[in-house]
This record gives C-alpha cells, sequence and structure tokens, in this order.
C-alpha cells in the first residue's frame, strides 16, 4: 500500500490556480453565460487535476472516489429543493399566485423606492422564517417580475432581494447557519447574534440607502404605460384575486413553524397545483394543448406539465411572456449539473488534504487578534469558492480556528460572527456554490449579474474587516459570558 505523503503548498494551489484560470477564460468567452456548461467543465477539469496531484501523493483512487461521493451527498438536500422550487415556480404562475402577487405589487410598490422597498420586505420576512431559500423562491420571483414588467432593472431588483434575504436569514434565530456557527464556535446562539448586530446592522442601513439612492436617481419616465399595459394583460390571461396568495401564505406558515425546505416546498406546490385546477381551469387545459383529451384528463396533463416543464404565457406581449415562462424541475437540470460539478471539485479538494494545506498556510499568518479574525474570513471565502457549501465554509475554518482564539484570549462569538460575515453572506456571490446557483436559477438573473449590487453581502465582510483591523468589537475571553443555568448551556449546545 503506498504511503500517502503530506501535500506541499504548491500542490494545493495547482488545481485551484488552474480553476481561477479556466472560470475567468469561461467569463471572458460566454460572460453571463459562462454557468450554463462552460463552468461545469472548468470545474470537473480542475477536480481532474486535484487528482493527478492526489495521486502523485499517494491517494488512492478509491479514497478519492469516496471523497467525491460524500461531497456531492452533502448537497443532496439543496438539489432537492431546487427541483421542488422547478415545480412550485411553474404550480404558481399557472395558478396565478405569481401573477397576483406581480399585479397588486406593482399598484403597491412605488418605482422610487422599490429596489430599497424589496430589500426591507425582503430582510423581514427572512428574519421572521429563517430561509433565504424561501424568500427568493416566493417574493423574490414576484419582484423580479414587477421589476421587469415596470422596466426597472432585475439585477438590481436581484441584489436588493438578496441583501435582504441573507441579513434576514443570517440574524434569525430560526436558521440554520445561525445555530450552526455558534455550535461551531463553542458559544450560545443569542450571543452570537447580539454579537453580530456590530456589523450586521450597519451594514443593512448602508445597503437600504444605496438602494433608496439609486431608485431616487433613476429615470421613471415611462413607468406608467408599462404599468397599465402589464395590469390589462395579466387581467385578461389570468382569473386576479387575492385569494390567489393563499399558497404564499401556506409557504411562509410551514417555514415559520420550521417545517424542513423540501415538504414545505413540495406543499406550497401542491397548494399552488389546487388554485390552478380551482380558478385557472382554461389555462390548465391551455397548458395540455391536447384535443383528444377530455377535459378532466386535460387538466391533469396541464398541470402535469407546469411542474416538471414549467409555464409557457402566449399573451402576446414578448416581454410578459418572457417573464411567465419559466419554472419546472426541467428547468433546474442546468443548476443541479453545476452543483454536482462543483460538489466533485470540493469533494477532490478534501480527500486528498488539498483544501486542509491551503487552510493550513492561512492559518501560519496569523500573528495577532485582527489578524486572526481577517484570516477566518478569508479561510470562509475560500472555503465558499473551492466547496461550493456554504456549510461546509462555515464547519471547516471553523474547527481549524477554534484553538486558535482561544490562545489569542478571544471570546468564541468573535469566531461565530466572522464565520457568518463570511461564509454566509458570500455563498450566493459564487456561481458554482449551491446558494449562488440557486439564486441565480430562482430568480432568472446570472450571478455574475446580480454581484455588483448584492451590497449587503459585500458590505459585510469588509465591515467586519474593517471592526477587526481597528480593534473594534473582539470581546476577550474573559468578557464572555457563558450560560448561567444547565439548561441553558444544553440548549446552546443543542
Amino acid at each position: 500500500m503506498t504511503s500517502q505523503k503530506q501535500p506541499s503548498l504548491v500542490d494545493a494551489l495547482i488545481p485551484v490556480a488552474a480553476l481561477v484560470t479556466m472560470l475567468a477564460a469561461a467569463v471572458y468567452l460566454f460572460s453571463s453565460d459562462s454557468s450554463s456548461g462552460a463552468n461545469q467543465i472548468a470545474l470537473i477539469l480542475a477536480a481532474c487535476i486535484a487528482m493527478v496531484v492526489g495521486i502523485k501523493n499517494g491517494y488512492c483512487w478509491k479514497d478519492i472516489e469516496e471523497g467525491m461521493v460524500r461531497s456531492i451527498g452533502v448537497a443532496t438536500p439543496a438539489l432537492l429543493i431546487l427541483f421542488s422550487v422547478g415545480s412550485l415556480i411553474g404550480a404558481w404562475i399557472l395558478s396565478g399566485t405569481v401573477p397576483a402577487m406581480i399585479y397588486y405589487g406593482m399598484q403597491v410598490l412605488s418605482p422610487d423606492y422599490f429596489y430599497a422597498a424589496s430589500c426591507l420586505l425582503c430582510a423581514f420576512v427572512a428574519l421572521s422564517i429563517g430561509s433565504s431559500w424561501t424568500v427568493a423562491g416566493t417574493l423574490g420571483i414576484a419582484l423580479i417580475g414587477i421589476a421587469q414588467a415596470v422596466g426597472l432593472s432585475v439585477e438590481i431588483t436581484a441584489g436588493a432581494i438578496i441583501s435582504g434575504a441573507y441579513f434576514g436569514d443570517k440574524m434569525s434565530p430560526m436558521s440554520d447557519t445561525t445555530n450552526l456557527a455558534p455550535a461551531v464556535a463553542g458559544t450560545d446562539i443569542f450571543s452570537h447574534i447580539r454579537h453580530m448586530t456590530w456589523t450586521t446592522v450597519p451594514s443593512i442601513v448602508i445597503a437600504l440607502l444605496i438602494f433608496l439612492f439609486i431608485g431616487l436617481s433613476a429615470d421613471s419616465s415611462g413607468i406608467d404605460t408599462n404599468l397599465d399595459t402589464t395590469l390589462t394583460l395579466l387581467s385578461d390571461e389570468f382569473h386576479i384575486g387575492p385569494h390567489l396568495l393563499l399558497p404564499l401564505v401556506v409557504v411562509i406558515y410551514l417555514a415559520y413553524r420550521k417545517m424542513p425546505a423540501f415538504p414545505t416546498v413540495i406543499l406550497g406546490t401542491l397548494a399552488g397545483v389546487l388554485c390552478a385546477a380551482l380558478f385557472q381551469f382554461d389555462g390548465v387545459v391551455k397548458l395540455a394543448d391536447d384535443a383528444n383529451l377530455g377535459a378532466a384528463m386535460a387538466l391533469v396533463k396541464g398541470l402535469w406539465i407546469a411542474m416538471f416543464n414549467g409555464y409557457s404565457a402566449s399573451t402576446g406581449n414578448e416581454m410578459l411572456d418572457g417573464l411567465l415562462s419559466r419554472g419546472g424541475m426541467s428547468g433546474m437540470v442546468n443548476t443541479v449539473w453545476l452543483i454536482l460539478s462543483a460538489m466533485a471539485f470540493g469533494g477532490v479538494m478534501e480527500a486528498t488534504g488539498l483544501l486542509n494545506r491551503l487552510l493550513q498556510s492561512m492559518l501560519s499568518m496569523v500573528k495577532t487578534s485582527s489578524s486572526l479574525v481577517i484570516t477566518t474570513l478569508g479561510c470562509a471565502i475560500g472555503a465558499n469558492v473551492i466547496t461550493a457549501d456554504q456549510f461546509i465554509a462555515i464547519i471547516l475554518p471553523g474547527r481549524m480556528l477554534k484553538l486558535e482564539y482561544t490562545r489569542h484570549k478571544l471570546a468564541p462569538v468573535n469566531l461565530s460572527r466572522a464565520l457568518e460575515d463570511s461564509a454566509t453572506v458570500t455563498s450566493p456571490l459564487v456561481p458554482w456554490n449551491t446558494c449562488g446557483a440557486f439564486m441565480a436559477s430562482t430568480l432568472g438573473v446570472a450571478t455574475i449579474a446580480y454581484l455588483p449590487f448584492a451590497f449587503f453581502n459585500l458590505i459585510c465582510p469588509v465591515m467586519s474587516a474593517g471592526y477587526a483591523y481597528f480593534q473594534i468589537k473582539l470581546l476577550p475571553l474573559e468578557e464572555f459570558d457563558l450560560p448561567e443555568s444547565a439548561d441553558e448551556l444544553k440548549s446552546a449546545e443543542a
């Protein structure tokens, strides 16, 4: 049996450098379409390069294969949610739920305040339910629809949705990442949330001000004409009414009750299917497009098509048809391909010890408390890029750096805050990360297109690094208050 050698820093950098080079070439050659296949090829080729390095160091194919399978297994829940969201979008458009959200939203949200209001609305809902993905898959698609219908920027709107959704997700005690980060760091969730307010609240305030400035500065001429035309077309195509918002209420209620994401989305999809059957019968039969079937079977076929292949609009308005012709599980296949490729690369990097070697090299640069926090931010962002999963990006750096925080006499809340200020908020900014791929597919806006406008997600890591550099709100270990009672401690550990 061949003995395994510890990889050198050069070994670890070779596949990463190859990946960065190929991804840059993909963006240059294919622009926003790079995630439609070019990025996947780059990730697979980079994984092959990492395999060669691993085999050179004595790792066998079986170990590498198991690493890839393990990594892809981590992404399986995300893939199930992706497919279910595809069905939800198709069912909700067919049922009139999304058109109704667009119809009423266009009449309520002023163009001048639209971006800021979208960010604030998504922040509030995400804070209530603890899920950025649920917010993007429900309110997000409607807000994108409103923006497109009235001629506002869908890229800026997507940035506002993601900024608000990730603020709420990050600060909600019901969020997975908000519970995971303190668990890894060794603190309790409410101390963690309190400590995060110092970096998170200023970041969202700045983001809201930027969105407000952009909205007030934008030229809104012609919006009223678009508004009237779109409202008329929507009411002609669908039977619009407030009762069609029932599927949205179902999803938000189930998410608030902490039902897991997959069954929540499935039940939301079924609620949309029921609304479509009851209130959009003509539209469902039209989608089936089969004169040989009776009414009942045409209804079943139309509902089925919406869930697996999405809705196809034919209003006669090119813009509105493009807006409403989407959804279905088949629309998520490309995104699943991207995630599988990314997780395969991350699995090889982890199984061959290359990822650990990179993290150790970053750790060797730590000299002061400030550099420790900044290194944590860099490690988590790097892990997001390499492993393509925000949970791994929290767990790996958190476990490696936990002891260093104790050595530097820093309270564990400093570590948990740094992990969330980096791993959580930057995950939707990486096109092949599960979060970035989900947001791009759900909102219909390429990651690279909305990235410059996800102001909260861009500002928060910088804000956190600034606090660290100037030694602001770095809580010393001796000032950290542990839970007072045994019950509180058990609750914190859980």
